[in-house]
């Protein structure tokens, strides 16, 4: 941006916190315009989740080629997916091809874990605090932090005394894991505790998961994809991000607009039993529409997945531990299995429920419940993550007055299209709370965010504005917008971290606004129209 009003010179023109999938994107297109910018990570390269999550069994819930970049037609000519969805190992060589391919990693930082960010309002510009000591000043700061890279131990008394291996799954060691003939535990039985169970539970001696609320669960179906099938999907880009493009959730699975009750039953049982059957996600939100709005037929559909679930775990006590009581099919994001209810088949393999037998505590040699003390050797922790604003929590961001974001964002995230946060000048948040990529096909909505704010970028620059800050009445009408969009969908009546729900962080036991549930083509017509209008609801000085 333009230096105005004797303003003081930044270091860079703007810097980016984070090297994932929406970091890499936007240096991409802030280079094309000759920026000065850089780039600051705290993980030893680029990939962002798919840097950090290198536990057994990491992959994609949406397809493959439905979440590569689609901004580079040589891009997507050259590469091949082995996978309908792909590893974590081949994603993050995806990545890495990426950053290569143009020139990124030049602009990139490692091992950079920023501190703290304060604006300073007399020179207009963000001084950056790195942990190495560091300082570092820009004219723009952009948050690219990701909305699951926050994670969360258990509060649990012990943790520490354990004198095996033990490790958050966000955290799994770089080196190989030895799991071989070992007594393993993992805490949790939410989408990454779903991956890794079914990955290991043939591999290791003993298997033992506890559990304090189950998840609803349907098949992936993943397979390779051959030859025939690669051709097909590299002639068909255009149509399948087109269709990404039209439908809320910018998967290719887009929900069905016939009414539940206007299908007849055997129609409607033949039609769930298609979509049990088949790949990805079309099973959430390729159903019909009012199976996430309408709580009795949500309520048919949960009877349907429960049944599934009573033929695929042999024990019927071990099955009803399994199937939630506490909220319908969908009604949180719906993590994606491949053989983990068939892991509870085998021998050595226990379900404990927390429930019946809480944690006591974590004891030197393994977990003591209320009824019993067992050995392990490896525990693992798959315990999630402080959702969306956790990440932002634990960078010390200072606004105007010394205000401190996570003050503000104390109670729930307050934002103006999830991209922007009064009393943060110059501070554009990528993939935050909010905004559109969070509950969508996240590159899908990364590239939305990002091309936006890249002409936000462009406009300030050309017309030498060097202050740009949602005005208290945008933000006002934006939050209730958010709020409003709870009302069309089952999404916001259950505890997840959709709505803000973590009961390893204190404060986070309420309802939290944290995601836009509006779909996506109806959040980039609002970014085209606030663009075509000036940047309304934004102060530009």
């Amino acid at each position: 941006m333009a230096n105005t009003d004797n303003k003081a010179s930044p270091q860079h023109e703007v810097i980016i916190i984070g090297a994932g999938v929406s970091g890499i994107y936007q240096l991409y297109r802030l280079l094309e315009l000759g920026v000065d910018v850089t780039v600051l990570e705290a993980g030893g390269g680029p990939g962002g989740t798919w840097y950090w999550n290198r536990y057994p069994g990491a992959r994609f819930d949406s397809e493959s080629y439905t979440y590569g970049y689609s901004f580079s037609k040589e891009l997507l000519e050259e590469w091949n997916w082995s996978e309908h969805f792909a590893g974590q190992p081949e994603t993050l060589r995806y990545l890495n091809h990426v950053v290569d391919k143009f020139d990124l990693r030049g602009h990139m930082q490692f091992n950079c874990k920023v501190k703290t960010a304060a604006f300073d309002e007399a020179a207009r510009l963000w001084t950056v605090t790195l942990a190495d000591g560091r300082t570092l000043t820009t004219r723009l700061l952009l948050t690219a932090i990701g909305m699951l890279s926050a994670a969360t131990m258990p509060n649990i008394e012990g943790v520490e005394s354990f004198k095996g291996e033990s490790f958050h799954t966000y955290y799994w060691p770089r080196e190989p894991v030895d799991l071989k003939g070992k007594k393993v535990a993992i805490l949790g039985t939410g989408a990454t505790a779903v991956q890794i169970i079914a990955e290991i539970a043939d591999k290791v001696d003993e298997l033992t998961v506890f559990q304090r609320r189950p998840n609803w669960c349907a098949p992936l179906h993943n397979s390779p994809i051959d030859a025939e099938t690669q051709a097909k999907i590299k002639a068909s880009y255009d149509e399948i991000f087109e269709r990404c493009r039209q439908t809320p959730g910018g998967f290719i699975h887009g929900p069905d607009r016939r009414k539940f009750h206007e299908v007849p039953e055997a129609e409607r049982l033949a039609f769930w039993e298609e979509l049990y059957n088949s790949p990805g996600f079309g099973v959430w939100i390729g159903n019909f529409r009012d199976v996430l709005v309408d709580e009795k037929v949500n309520a048919e559909f949960t009877k349907f997945i429960a049944n599934k679930i009573r033929k695929r775990v042999h024990d019927p006590v071990t099955a009803e531990k399994l199937i939630p009581k506490d909220h319908g099919f969908g009604t949180r994001r719906v993590p994606l299995d491949t053989n983990y209810y068939e892991a509870y088949n085998r021998d050595n393999v226990h379900l404990i429920d927390l429930n019946e037998t809480p944690i006591e505590r974590v004891t030197p040699a393994g977990i003591k419940t209320s009824d019993h003390e067992y050995p392990f050797d490896v525990i693992i922790y798959a315990t999630g993550f402080d959702a969306i604003t956790g990440a932002f929590d634990r960078i010390e961001f200072i606004g105007t007055n010394g205000q401190k974001l996570s003050d503000k964002w104390f109670d729930g995230p307050l934002t103006y299209l999830g991209l922007q946060t009064t009393g943060f000048p110059n501070m554009i948040i990528l993939a935050g709370p909010q905004g559109g990529s969070v509950s969508t096909n996240f590159p899908r909505g990364i590239e939305e965010a990002v091309d936006w704010s890249t002409n936000l970028f462009k406009h300030l620059r050309e017309n030498g504005y060097s202050r740009v800050e949602p005005t208290q009445e945008a933000e006002d009408e934006w939050t209730e917008h958010v709020k409003e969009t709870y009302k069309y969908s089952l999404l916001g009546t259950t505890k997840s971290w959709f709505t803000g729900y973590n009961s390893n962080v204190a404060g986070h036991d309420t309802l939290r606004y944290m995601i836009y549930n509006g779909g996506a083509p109806r959040y980039r017509e609002r970014l085209a129209q606030v663009a075509e209008q000036g940047y309304k609801g934004l102060a530009l000085r």
